[in-house]
């Protein structure tokens, strides 16, 4: 598949901003644009389709069933798990995590426990473990990063302790880009007794994932940063560790036994999915992994990794820019900061010549802090962009600076 290919599997990329100026999207960590055959599977669904799933006996109810097992089924072979009762539907990856924060932290956490993130994390991947800390009266310890934006692995083995109970990072920092050495981190974690979560939002849509090969015990993502709609995420978790944990949200759908006085709740993967699930986009997510699948990884890594390389060398010869994604091994993430610029003005002024990035704190400001930044602007690339739309936004910011 070429790239013009891949560009014409995505509508919105055909867009033009401010009347005149073609749409150059860079935004991709925060939302990845949303490919034709998913939508394509959502809108059939809903008109051919459309019915609620695991209750009734009728043609549609047991087509939208199948459908959304299908879909379960195609994301235990995308990231490799053991069988497909491992996976669980929320409504994101901030949802994934606060079901093992709530659940896991109501069954294990203790006081005087800890629980290990790091300065890296999303704010979904700590205000969860904060709140669990509070609740229990258990510790939240942080691993440093460098200078390189790379966690501190000395650092790390230092803060992990018997009473660690969980270890929950990042797999791809969303605004360094970093990728973090997962399968090592496990395998120290779990030399103590304690259990890893994975947050693979960033890591998804650029690299092959086996969780049985990282061993990790939960892993989660989200189906709006793989080319995707909105609204579903993926919970991964070892069948074993998740059979032992307490329903996180209670209702229809995840019971066996109803009585007045008690109930008691089914099997795995439904024990935690409560309520009514978003089906049409569960379905539309299993065609954009088969999208994924069929462009292959190969290509995907070779060319994101061209794409990032040209677009750092372009970048760092800009004067007075600060290249903030400098890590050795890292995805298509550009962050930089410009010391004489507020990062909103930039933001907007690229945005005038139809260029989205994003700006801010990128719901990190622990990072920032660490950083030394009130803000950055981020450049993320995704597998449409090209290598003509990182010259002309390199050389529209060149532009603006000067």
């Amino acid at each position: 598949m070429t790239i013009d290919e891949i560009r014409q599997s995505f509508y919105s990329l055909q867009q033009s901003i401010h009347g005149n100026k073609p749409l150059v999207y860079l935004d991709n960590a925060a939302t990845t644009q949303t490919l034709q055959p998913a939508l394509d599977a959502l809108i059939a669904y809903y008109h051919q389709g459309n019915a609620n799933v695991h209750r009734a006996t009728h043609t549609l109810a047991t087509n939208a069933t199948h459908a959304l097992e299908e879909t379960r089924k195609a994301v235990q072979q995308f990231i490799h798990a053991k069988e497909s009762t491992e996976i669980i539907f929320t409504s994101g990856t901030t949802a994934s995590i606060n079901l093992v924060a709530n659940s896991y932290g109501a069954a294990y956490i203790q006081p005087g426990d800890e629980i290990l993130i790091s300065e890296m994390e999303h704010h979904s991947n700590i205000v969860p473990w904060q709140l669990a800390c509070e609740r229990k009266g258990a510790h939240l310890a942080v691993i440093p990063i460098n200078d390189q934006g790379e966690l501190i692995m000395e650092e790390f083995e230092k803060r992990l302790k018997p009473r660690t109970k969980i270890v929950a990072l990042t797999q791809v920092s969303n605004n360094l880009g970093t990728i973090n050495p997962i399968a090592e981190i496990v395998q120290k974690a779990h030399a103590v007794g304690a259990v890893v979560l994975v947050d693979a939002a960033q890591a998804v849509a650029h690299m092959p994932i086996d969780v049985q090969q990282l061993d990790c015990d939960f892993l989660i993502f989200s189906s709006h940063k793989m080319y995707a709609p909105t609204g579903v995420g993926v919970l991964y978790g070892k069948r074993a560790l998740l059979e032992q944990l307490p329903p996180y949200q209670v209702g229809g759908g995840m019971i066996d036994q109803v009585t007045l006085p008690q109930s008691t709740y089914t099997g795995l993967p439904y024990k935690f999915e409560a309520g009514t699930p978003n089906t049409a986009n569960i379905v539309a997510l299993g065609a954009a992994i088969a999208w994924l699948q069929a462009i292959g990884w190969k290509y995907i890594m070779e060319y994101e990794q061209q794409l990032s390389a040209y677009a750092k060398q372009l970048l760092q010869d800009i004067k007075g820019l600060r290249l903030i994604s400098t890590a050795r091994d890292s995805v298509g993430i550009l962050s930089f900061a410009i010391p004489t610029m507020h990062h909103l003005d930039i933001g907007l002024l690229l945005d005038a010549q139809g260029i989205a990035v994003r700006t801010g704190h990128g719901c990190t400001q622990p990072l920032m802090k660490r950083l030394g930044v009130d803000g950055i602007v981020r450049a993320s690339i995704g597998i449409y962009n090209t290598e003509a739309e990182i010259t002309y936004f390199v050389e529209q910011l060149a532009r603006i600076i000067r």
